[in-house]
C-alpha cells in the first residue's frame, strides 16, 4: 500500500512540474496585463491576450504546451463557473424570453443559412451544418459534438479540423472588435451582453469581451451565451437523428466532450445558491476575484495557442462560409437589439 501511495505522490508531482511551465508563462503574460491596465487603462483580457499572442512561438515548446493547455481549459472553465456567484434569476428574468428565442432563431438560421451556402460555394451540405452550429452555438465544442454524430471518415475529420481552427481564429476577432462595435451603437451594458454573449462563438471569448465592456455586460453576455451552449443538446440529438445517428451510434473511438459540461453545472449551481441566498457576501467577493484571476491567465494561454497563420490553411472557400455565418448572427441580434430598445423606451 505505501509503494502505491508513493507511486501516486510521484505521479502527481510529474503532472506538476509538467504544468509549471506552461503555468508560469501564462502567469507572467496576466501579470504583465494587470501592470499595464492598471497604469495607462485600458481592458485587461484584451492586454492579456495581445500579449498572449506575441508569445505563439512558446506554444510549439514541448516544455510549455501542458501547462498552456490547463490554463486554456481548465482555469478558464473554473473562472467562467465562478462567475455563477455573482448572478442571480432575478438578472436573468430581466431579460425577458425574447433573447432565449432569438437565440434559437439564431441557431435554426445559421445553420440553414450554412447548409445553403456551402452547397453554393461548391462544398458539402454537412460541412454546412457543421459549421453552422459551431457558429451559433459554442464554437470549437459544438463542432466537436456535432462531428461525432455526422458519418465519419477522412473529409469529415479534416471537416471538423478546420472548423475548429477557422471559428476559434474567428472568435479570437470577434472578442477584440465587438466590444468597439457595441460602443459605436451606443448599446447600453445590458444590450451590449445579449449583443456579446449571442454572436461570439467560443464562452472564453465572450466572457472576456463581456468584462472589456463592463461587469455588469460580462455577466449578461455569459448568461446568453449559457443559454446558447443550453442548445447543444438538442441540436445534436436533431442531426444525429438526420444522419441516422444518434448519440449511441457515434463512433465510441472518437472522443466526445460532454452534452453538459461540468463547468456549465457547477455555474447554474451557483445562480440557484446566489439567487435564494446561499452565498454570503464576502464569499461572492472571493469568487469573483478568483474568477477574474481564472481568467486573466487562461486568457493569456489563449493567446499563445491562437496562431493568425493557421487561417492561411483552410483556403478561401471554408473561411467565407464562416464569416458569412458569422455576419448573418451579429446581423440577426444587431436587429433584435435594436427593435428591443426601441419597444423598451
Amino acid at each position: 500500500m505505501r509503494l502505491i501511495a508513493r507511486s501516486r505522490g510521484v505521479a502527481r508531482l510529474d503532472r506538476v512540474r509538467g504544468l509549471w511551465p506552461g503555468l508560469a508563462v501564462s502567469g507572467l503574460i496576466a501579470i504583465a496585463a494587470s501592470s499595464v491596465s492598471a497604469h495607462y487603462g485600458g481592458p485587461l483580457l484584451l492586454y492579456a491576450l495581445l500579449f498572449g499572442l506575441a508569445f505563439h512561438f512558446l506554444d510549439t515548446d514541448p516544455r510549455c504546451r501542458q501547462g498552456l493547455d490547463f490554463a486554456s481549459r481548465a482555469l478558464l472553465r473554473t473562472g467562467v463557473a465562478l462567475l455563477g456567484a455573482r448572478i442571480t434569476f432575478s438578472q436573468i428574468a430581466e431579460l425577458g424570453v425574447a433573447v432565449p428565442l432569438v437565440a434559437l432563431l439564431g441557431v435554426v438560421t445559421t445553420i440553414g443559412i450554412g447548409a445553403l451556402l456551402a452547397r453554393r460555394f461548391g462544398l458539402s451540405g454537412r460541412f454546412g451544418i457543421l459549421t453552422g452550429g459551431a457558429v451559433s452555438i459554442c464554437g470549437a465544442s459544438a463542432a466537436l459534438a456535432i462531428g461525432a454524430v455526422i458519418p465519419r471518415g477522412k473529409e469529415a475529420d479534416q471537416q471538423v479540423l478546420l472548423t475548429v481552427v477557422g471559428v476559434t481564429a474567428l472568435s479570437t476577432f470577434a472578442m477584440a472588435t465587438y466590444p468597439m462595435l457595441v460602443k459605436l451603437a451606443a448599446f447600453d451594458d445590458t444590450a451590449a451582453g445579449v449583443f456579446l454573449g449571442g454572436t461570439i462563438h467560443d464562452v472564453a471569448q465572450v466572457v472576456a469581451a463581456g468584462l472589456i465592456v463592463s461587469p455588469h455586460a460580462g455577466e449578461v453576455a455569459t448568461v446568453v451565451k449559457l443559454l446558447r451552449v443550453a442548445l447543444l443538446v438538442p441540436t445534436v440529438l436533431v442531426i444525429g437523428v438526420m444522419y441516422g445517428r444518434g448519440p449511441a451510434a457515434a463512433d465510441r473511438a472518437a472522443p466526445r466532450p460532454p452534452f453538459l459540461p461540468w463547468f456549465m453545472v457547477a455555474f447554474v449551481a451557483l445562480v440557484l445558491l446566489g439567487s435564494v441566498g446561499g452565498i454570503p457576501t464576502e464569499a461572492a467577493s472571493m469568487a469573483s476575484t478568483a474568477s477574474k484571476l481564472c481568467l486573466v491567465v487562461a486568457i493569456g494561454a489563449l493567446g499563445v495557442k491562437t496562431s493568425l497563420q493557421d487561417l492561411a490553411t483552410l483556403g478561401w472557400r471554408p473561411i467565407a462560409l464562416l464569416v458569412a455565418e458569422t455576419a448573418w448572427l451579429a446581423a440577426l441580434f444587431f436587429a433584435f437589439i435594436m427593435l428591443w430598445e426601441r419597444f423598451a423606451v
